[in-house]
């Protein structure tokens, strides 16, 4: 169904001589208007070799041509404009959709490669905030999409549970906690317990001596202190489920910081055996100034590791572990030089599979252009505002719709969808300011408008009697179908752009896209109209929301069939 490869195979006999078919793929493009044609070849790089105006070799290259695929090619200006056969186009586009249903645009590009996808990330004892939103969420969807592509993620949740907070969280809780407390509102109440030690540790410096003292009776595997540590790491994990499973999102792995403790002395063996630590300053590094990056800090002076460490233990433990073709980390891109010295070191060790770890960087979430921060008391617990999006969504069922059943679930399905789909409709590199009230709205570029306008066709089907083989003819040959075939028809490469870029916002945006061109049919095209084509516009009906569920589905969306 490449309609592409057409206009290539029309093409290639008459340039050959001055482009590769590779290089045709790369200029073909999509005009902005139906009206200048489906696709057209700029004909600017062959004025050079032909000495002449590209208008003109337009001109020359419609005349030698074979048009018979297609409705019509023509010259405008510089541009060959090729008219698709809409006959052919539409038959084979909403065949292959309802042949395919929710299997369409699967592709098998990566032959079941293991990827491990490092993403959410929270602190242990402390709450998430809006701030691990991002991770979870871009995460998820790549992980949804590299299946879609025929990979094997394995979505890895790298736990902060370990560091010397954890010395301070046992002193504060010895000294003023309760284990009531924790059980009934662990995350609350151990931060509590943390922000207490600092607060009284500014009169008692005598505190942070207890605290390290502690520290190191876990580090030993002293018994009160590991059993302790556990739980506090049990309790805030039953915690994190509640919200993990809000968002619909599961992992394949809870291995945080401590799960490397035992790791790392081979990384340093490895470091020295390799001749690449370097003393500084007491401490130890590898210099990676050929790569033009700062050094690499491995081991403190007082013998302590650092994240780096615990990242190249990581790091080869997936290699062993999952045999990866690939290793994502979706983490801030504040975290930017860190992965690019993680690699460095890999490689220095001789690993080169280090060029197949990816950092994958996103931009904050703000408020009012302020970075959320939990130092300065701008923490916006994420539970909250899942709760609130939640709560705005069904006010407005209520209002649109107040016989709808199951107004909680759907309440549920638009208000966390909202949420999601605002934040990958940005491009992962955008900072962004949120405002619930814009994100969980029935109109403009949201999430619940691409629900609600699935919701709308999913009517309409069930209104009508829809009954077809793939036998039967399913041409649309107008003009307020066509710009929606077009859009379905590239579905699969839409999903190929999103794999290559990591970028969930292209599968977004185009949702968007196709959730506008829809309403627009609908609202200037009488569906259920008893004719001879009736069945083909319902076909097409049924492709759009084959395809927006498919769409929303990757983005980790779900799709309500009443709204």
């Amino acid at each position: 169904m490449d309609f592409k490869q057409q206009v290539i195979a029309a093409l290639e006999p008459t340039v050959s001589e001055f482009l590769s078919k590779e290089a045709l793929m790369n200029v073909i493009e999509v005009p902005k208007s139906s009206d200048l044609g489906d696709y057209a070849f700029p004909t600017f790089q062959l004025a050079k070799s032909l000495h002449k105006a590209p208008q003109q070799i337009a001109l020359d290259l419609v005349a030698k041509i074979d048009q018979t695929a297609f409705e019509k090619v023509v010259a405008t200006g510089p541009y060959v404009n090729f008219f698709l056969n809409k006959q052919t186009f539409s038959e084979e586009t909403l065949k292959t959709i309802l042949k395919a249903d929710q299997n369409y645009g699967d592709q098998d590009l990566g032959h079941g490669g293991n990827v491990p996808i490092d993403m959410s990330s929270p602190n242990i004892a402390k709450p998430i905030s809006m701030g691990h939103l991002r991770s979870t969420v871009i995460g998820n969807a790549i992980a949804k999409i590299l299946t879609k592509t025929g990979y094997h993620p394995i979505k890895i949740n790298h736990l902060g549970d370990w560091g010397t907070q954890f010395g301070k969280l046992i002193v504060a809780y010895k000294k003023w906690g309760s284990e009531a407390a924790v059980r009934e509102d662990p995350i609350t109440n151990l931060l509590n317990y943390y922000v207490r030690f600092h607060k009284e540790d500014v009169a008692h410096p005598e505190l942070d001596d207890e605290a390290r003292a502690w520290f190191k009776k876990l580090e030993d595997g002293d018994q009160e202190a590991t059993d302790l540590w556990q739980w506090f790491r049990s309790e805030s994990l039953k915690e994190f489920q509640k919200i993990y499973q809000m968002l619909g999102v599961e992992f394949d792995s809870f291995n945080g910081e401590a799960f490397y403790n035992d790791k790392m002395a081979e990384v340093i063996d490895l470091l020295k055996a390799k001749n690449l630590l370097h003393e500084s300053q007491g401490a130890e590094i590898v210099d990676l100034e050929k790569y033009g990056l700062n050094p690499a800090l491995i081991q403190k002076s007082d013998g302590a590791t650092l994240y780096m460490t615990r990242d190249l233990a990581a790091a080869i433990y997936r290699k062993r572990t999952y045999h990866f073709v690939q290793s994502l980390y979706v983490v801030g891109n504040e975290q930017s030089e860190h992965f690019q010295q993680l690699k460095a070191v890999l490689k220095e060790m001789g690993y080169n599979w280090a060029d197949q770890i990816v950092h994958i960087p996103f931009g904050l979430i703000t408020e009012n252009g302020k970075k959320l921060s939990t130092r300065q008391g701008r923490v916006i617990l994420l539970e909250e505002v899942l709760n609130d999006a939640i709560r705005l969504a069904k006010a407005q069922i209520k209002e649109k719709n107040p016989d709808l059943p199951n107004q909680d679930k759907v309440a549920k399905e638009v208000g966390v969808g909202a949420v999601i789909f605002h934040d990958l409709k940005n491009d992962r590199m955008d900072n962004f300011d949120f405002n619930l009230e814009e994100v969980v709205r029935f109109e403009g570029e949201t999430g619940p408008y691409v629900q609600y306008t699935n919701a709308r066709a999913q009517s309409i089907l069930r209104k009508s009697s829809l009954s077809y083989t793939l036998d039967d003819a399913l041409a649309l040959t107008d003009d307020a179908a066509w710009d929606i075939l077009k859009l379905l028809a590239d579905y699969p490469e839409v999903i190929q752009r999103a794999l290559k870029l990591y970028e969930p916002s292209v599968i977004a945006k185009y949702s968007l896209r196709l959730a506008k061109q829809f309403n627009k049919y609908y609202a200037h095209t009488r569906i259920l109209v008893d004719d001879p084509q009736l069945n083909a516009r319902l076909s097409l009906v049924k492709s759009v929301t084959i395809v927006l569920e498919n769409a929303l589905s990757l983005l980790g969306v779900a799709s309500p069939q009443e709204m």
